[in-house]
């Protein structure tokens, strides 16, 4: 695939910074013409994935989140979110629905879930004790 355009931020592991990700993430993919319906998925994709990386990454502590953004020829998108915080030990088990990690008063566990149903591809990378990568694949209409 031949890459379009791309984009690359780092932000500090803020709930602030989830809306930022979000909308840049947005603007960033207006050049393929999306719908709004897939603008709306990809954006709610990218919610989940940075959210994951702020909560379960770094909990409390603050480091750093990398948001890059591909857009291809054949109108693919691709973003990956990478974290360098505590990494996932098993991720077959934090891809199931309702598996959580945090609490459960707070955490639905489907943040997994909700990516893989709104995008053509969810790939789960993991070292425990150095991050997690996530990278988001949807071929645009």
């Amino acid at each position: 695939m031949e890459i379009l355009n791309e984009m690359k931020i780092e932000f500090l592991s803020r709930s602030s910074n989830e809306s930022f990700a979000r909308i840049t993430v947005a603007a960033f993919i207006s050049q393929l013409d999306p719908t709004l319906n897939e603008i709306s998925d990809i954006k709610t994709a990218v919610s989940e994935a940075v959210t994951n990386a702020i909560v379960h990454g770094y909990g409390d502590s603050m480091g750093i989140i990398i948001l890059t953004t591909r857009v291809y020829k054949n109108k693919t998108v691709e973003i990956s979110v990478k974290d360098m915080g505590k990494g996932i030990e098993d991720i077959k088990k934090a891809r199931q629905p309702l598996f959580t990690t945090g609490n459960s008063d707070e955490r639905s566990g489907m943040g997994f879930t909700v990516m893989e149903t709104f995008m053509d591809e969810v790939y789960v990378e993991s070292d425990p004790g150095k991050g997690t990568l996530v990278v988001l694949k949807r071929c645009l209409s």
